[in-house]
């Protein structure tokens, strides 16, 4: 099936960033695992070409549009981020990364998992713990497995977790599956709520500090003003920003960014991010 794309969106720059964890990249093609679906998925200029199952392809169709926030009015947010010089160089170097509407428990999942970790052993934590309690998807003889809901890991608990590698994570993820399952966390509730009030309410959750909160906001919960401070953009915002200074401390930075950046925060952070780490592999 083919999506034609009026607007700008570069599939690998935005599947690449590390805002979702269950892309696997072969002969060009993505293949992921979304909402239940398995996706296959692969963009040729403004043509993107997927296939997708279990349920209809338009069904696949209306979850990547979605998924891909192709309902962003993309030209409004890039007319006000870019308002700052380096952020509006970085979209120009990079247009098209999108920020992704992710689902909220996976999402809050991957991010404990971030905690003192890259991105690579990220994905792969998220992958055993699909493959160990989340459902089989099978489409042109390939296996993947759904993000194991809340109930699924409860049930696994904290020691089987441990056995998958999440280490000092597995308490927490252990933990945070009991808030969901008990009503203690309501992720959709949080979608409806004004941005402090839904991060207070993840950061009462143990594990979840004040970056991942933001990261799990921006990419799951719809708050574009959230701006996660993580080492890049902490890299990013002393070089461009301040300069020959000593870095304020995180808090700081982050009343300074939200202030400056304004409600499309997290489309300016994704952008600071993506050219910060892009830089650096480039320079090996």
């Amino acid at each position: 099936v083919e999506l034609i794309i009026d607007q700008p969106l570069d599939l690998e720059a935005s599947l690449e960033s590390g805002q979702a964890h269950r892309w696997k990249k072969s002969d060009g093609w993505y293949q992921g695992v979304v909402r239940g679906e398995l996706i296959q998925i692969r963009q040729m200029g403004q043509i993107v070409e997927f296939s997708s199952g279990p349920s209809p392809e338009a069904t696949g169709a209306t979850m990547l549009q979605d998924y891909f926030r192709l309902d962003d009015d993309i030209h409004a947010i890039y007319s006000d981020i870019n308002r700052d010089s380096r952020v509006a160089a970085m979209v120009s170097k990079y247009p098209g990364l999108r920020i992704l509407r992710t689902e909220p428990w996976e999402c809050l999942v991957a991010f404990i998992c971030s905690a003192n970790n890259n991105i690579a052993r990220i994905h792969q934590l998220m992958e055993r713990m699909s493959d160990e309690f989340g459902s089989p998807l099978t489409m042109n003889g390939q296996t993947r497995h759904t993000f194991p809901s809340p109930a699924d890991l409860a049930e696994a608990g904290e020691g089987e977790l441990r056995r998958l590698g999440l280490g000092f994570r597995a308490p927490y993820v252990d933990q945070a599956s009991r808030a969901v399952l008990q009503g203690k966390l309501d992720l959709p509730a949080l979608v409806r709520m004004p941005y402090p009030e839904a991060k207070a309410a993840l950061m009462e959750i143990k594990g979840i500090g004040s970056k991942i909160a933001d990261c799990i906001a921006v990419f799951s919960l719809e708050k574009l003003e959230a701006f996660p401070i993580d080492v890049w953009i902490r890299r990013a915002l002393a070089e461009w920003y301040f300069p020959n200074q000593k870095t304020p401390p995180d808090r700081v930075l982050l009343e300074w960014a939200q202030e400056h950046f304004g409600r499309y925060g997290g489309y300016a952070q994704q952008y600071l991010f993506h050219g910060q780490r892009l830089r650096k592999k480039s320079n090996g």
